[in-house]
């Protein structure tokens, strides 16, 4: 009877970890230790993604993980359910001041 409630209570203690495990990283701002979360993705990995973050701006999609030096589509296919590139995003600045653009 120990042994089970032993094993029901670690079992309810990882819950919580198993599901944070669940929820995909958002590879457009994730710092380099969420992203080693990530399984498949290291040091060096991690330092590409924001490096190609740095230079050419958020990701538009997932699949453009194979633009990062390192990651290939092998990668890229595991990599897939653990990350994304965040929901939609929101208005433009410009539009939620009015307009804010010149008309043509």
């Amino acid at each position: 009877m120990r042994r089970f409630l032993r094993s029901l209570i670690l079992s309810l203690a990882l819950c919580p970890l198993a599901a944070m495990a669940l929820e995909p990283v958002n590879i457009n701002t994730a710092d380099a230790a969420a992203l080693q979360q990530i399984n498949g993705i290291g040091p060096s990995k991690a330092n590409a993604i924001i490096e190609y973050r740095k230079t050419n701006g958020a990701f538009a999609t997932v699949d453009d993980l194979v633009k990062v030096p390192g990651i290939g589509e092998k990668s890229l296919e595991q990599l897939k359910p653990q990350v994304t590139v965040g929901t939609a995003a929101a208005a433009p600045a410009s539009s939620a001041k009015g307009g804010g653009g010149k008309a043509k």
